[in-house]
Parts: C-alpha cells; sequence; structure tokens
C-alpha cells in the first residue's frame, strides 16, 4: 500500500516549509519562567545563525484548567500532572516567546494538546503546528488540528500502521501540508531502538509526504544524522535546553547549545557526502573522466596493414591487441569497431588514431572530440 499519492499540492506545500527543518522542541524546560524560555531562544538562536540552517522553535501548549481533571489538579503525585502546572505559561508570556523566535529568524511551531491550546496557536499566528505520537488517533484533537489548514508535523511514535494510514488519510483527503516524523518514544533511547529503517519504510508507504526523524538518542546523534540524512530524512528534531544555576541535570536526552551545533555541523558534512539528487544520475566530475580515460586501454595493430584495410570485429584479434597507455587522439577498447577503413598504413605496434582511419569516428565531431581530449 502506498499512500499520500493523490495531491502533488500536498506534497509541493509540504515541500516548502518542512523540507530541511530543524525543530529544537523546548517542551517545558522554560519551566513557566518567560525569561529563561527568551534565554533558551536567545543562545540556541544564535547557533542557528551561525551554522545558517532552517530551524524552528516549537513550544508545548496545554490548557492547564480544562487538561487536567478538576480532582487532579495540583496533584504533586503524578509527574505529567505536576510538569504541566509547574511549566504553566500566560497568553502574553507565549505572545513573547514568539515574537522572540521570529527576531531570532526561526519559525514558531507548538504541539497543542488539547482543543483550547489549539486555538492558543491560532491566536499566537503560528505558521505550523506538531501533533504528538499520543495523539495520532485523538480524532477530537485531529480535527480541531485539521480546521486550522495549518501544515503539520505529526510523530509516528508508537503507532500501528493502521493508526498512522488512517492520520495520512484524514489529512490527504483535506488537501492539508503533512510531514511525517519517525521518532520512538524512549527518553532517551538507546543507541539499538533508534529503528532507522522505519525512515526507508515511511518513505515507501507515503511517498508524497516529508519523512523525518525525531532523535531522542543520547549517546552519538552524529552517526544518527548520517544515517538519516542518507536515508532521506528531511525534518530533525531534538529537544534543547540550559544548564542550571541550582546544579540541577538536564535531561539526558536535551541537548545544549554546544551540542546542537554539533548536530548542525553533522548535517551539513552528510549533506557535503550525500552529493546531489538520488533521482537521477550525477554529472561525472572532469576529473574523474580524465582519472579513467586514462585506465582504458589503446588499440594498437598487431602486424602492418595496408590503406584501405577494412576492420571486422569477429577478426579483430588477429589484426589488433589492446594495451595500456592510451594517448589523445587513439580508439580505445570502448569503441566499437566494425566496417571502418584505414585511410593509410600503419606499422605493427602502432596505434590506431583518428588519422587512420576513413569513417565514423574520424568525421563525427562529438566523437572526435572526446577521443582527442582523454588519454596521454
Amino acid at each position: 500500500m502506498r499512500l499520500g499519492n493523490s495531491s502533488t499540492t500536498m506534497k509541493s506545500e509540504a515541500h516548502k516549509i518542512f523540507e530541511n527543518l530543524f525543530v529544537l522542541e523546548m517542551a517545558n524546560n522554560h519551566w513557566g519562567d518567560r525569561q529563561r524560555g527568551l534565554r533558551i531562544i536567545r543562545e540556541f538562536g544564535a547557533v542557528v545563525r551561525e551554522n545558517q540552517v532552517k530551524a524552528a522553535f516549537k513550544l508545548q501548549i496545554r490548557d492547564a484548567e480544562s487538561f487536567i481533571h478538576p480532582l487532579y489538579k495540583g496533584n504533586e503525585g503524578l509527574r505529567y500532572i505536576r510538569k504541566t502546572e509547574a511549566a504553566r505559561l500566560s497568553f502574553d508570556d507565549y505572545a513573547a516567546l514568539v515574537e522572540a523566535i521570529k527576531e531570532a529568524s526561526c519559525l514558531p511551531m507548538a504541539t497543542p494538546f488539547d482543543e483550547n491550546s489549539v486555538e492558543t496557536c491560532l491566536k499566537l499566528n503560528l505558521p505550523l503546528l506538531k501533533i504528538a505520537s499520543s495523539d495520532i488517533n485523538d480524532w477530537p484533537l485531529l480535527e480541531k488540528i485539521a480546521s486550522t489548514k495549518l501544515p503539520v508535523v505529526l510523530s509516528t511514535g508508537g503507532a500501528t500502521e493502521r493508526e498512522i494510514d488512517a492520520a495520512v488519510l484524514f489529512f490527504e483527503k483535506r488537501g492539508l501540508a503533512l510531514a511525517l516524523n519517525h521518532c520512538v518514544s524512549l527518553y532517551p533511547s538507546e543507541n539499538y531502538r533508534l529503528e532507522l529503517n522505519q525512515i526507508d519504510y515511511l518513505r515507501r508507504r507515503y511517498p508524497a509526504l516529508v519523512i523525518g526523524f525525531s532523535s531522542h538518542e543520547y549517546q552519538d546523534w552524529r552517526a544518527s544524522m548520517f544515517i538519516s540524512q542518507a536515508k532521506g530524512a528531511r525534518i530533525w528534531e531534538r529537544h534543547i535546553d540550559l544548564p542550571y544555576d541550582d546544579g540541577r541535570s538536564m535531561s539526558p536526552y536535551c541537548s545544549s547549545p554546544g551540542q546542537i551545533d554539533e548536530w548542525f555541523k553533522a548535517w551539513r558534512l552528510a549533506q557535503e557526502m550525500s552529493g546531489g539528487s538520488g533521482e537521477e544520475r550525477r554529472v561525472c566530475l572532469p576529473e574523474e573522466i580524465a582519472y579513467l580515460d586514462a585506465l582504458a586501454r589503446g588499440v594498437y595493430a598487431r602486424r602492418g596493414l595496408e590503406p584501405g584495410f577494412v576492420i571486422n570485429s569477429r577478426t579483430f584479434f588477429d589484426d589488433f591487441y589492446l594495451a595500456v597507455p592510451l594517448h589523445k587522439g587513439q580508439l580505445s577498447s570502448r569503441e566499437i569497431l566494425h566496417g571502418e577503413k584505414l585511410a593509410r598504413a600503419m606499422k605493427a605496434d602502432e596505434a590506431l588514431n583518428l588519422d587512420c582511419l576513413d569513417g565514423e569516428y574520424s568525421r563525427d565531431p562529438n566523437q572526435r572530440a572526446l577521443i582527442l581530449r582523454r588519454g596521454l
């Protein structure tokens, strides 16, 4: 089954906004502190500018009043509720962070976890949204997000094939721009659990969509960058954070500005090593062609031959032999020789050059130019 084929508009729009996009996930690491959030944007924004990449800062937005059941508000024993309440920001706080993201020449985006938060995203005038893996089959939320008509990055996390198909069809039928992120929803992820071959699976199954990689590993993200770039991922996402003044440790799956700088540079190197398009044959370098031409065997006369002699492919090795080096203007083992006449006599061990022939190779300007410029 191959999905995502019916809408070329969907594909072109996705490429415009998603292609080679880095998503810097702030999550709740501002901890409800506007100034800390601004500092995160400022320090990571400097790294983005230095590396000249297209990046988005991603916020997480939850309307705590409606998101948390009234009986569980203030419940310190449930980590998710505790973090949600501790990281709460006002609309003005979010607006200030969004403005700082724009000033850093980055895209502001967010993951809304409820319908009220989708409305907040609209009020903040965000250009694109993210759907968390946990919400891939939260249909009321998906309906609300789809109503915005905004481009969406959808993380696949622990979803089944059927769930991913359903979500892709949902957005495709509405003609909305969608990208899929492969991710393993373990924080952090060990290297052996990254499942990077899923990038191949997603690209084959959803060929019209941009596929990305949401990375939670904590040991060597350079290697995963090289592999994911080569496999065709074009969105990359990592959690970011700054060291804490009170001595608290950053989460192991979060990256510091220096680590993000290393990540960006790994991408540049991966791009350089991957080269051009994988959809068509590359244009070979002139120095490469010259090197290979120097390895070709040239045609030499085995015996003396008279003018007017007609070369016959069936008896070719009775009259000629192949050897290195190849000289400029000399015919090689790459040319098919049959029916050409000698324009002059040849001595034994003499190179068969263009001036020896009266035929196709001596008259065709393109063939002649190629033969004249190669060899010694």
